[in-house]
């Protein structure tokens, strides 16, 4: 039962994971080892919540 329950949360992160390294890669030609960056993730926060103005 327990195992049952896991795999759903397991396969999501997963398929995040598979996500962000193919997404940032391909589409960024990125390497994927920036995918896992603080600083690359730092830089999209600041991004999305600069203040405009």
């Amino acid at each position: 039962m327990s195992i049952k329950l896991l795999i759903i949360p397991v396969l999501c992160v997963a398929a995040l994971i598979v996500g962000l390294a193919i997404g940032f890669s391909v589409l960024g030609d990125k390497p994927v080892s920036e995918v896992f960056d603080i600083k690359t993730w730092k830089h999209m926060y600041d991004l999305v919540f600069a203040e405009g103005g």
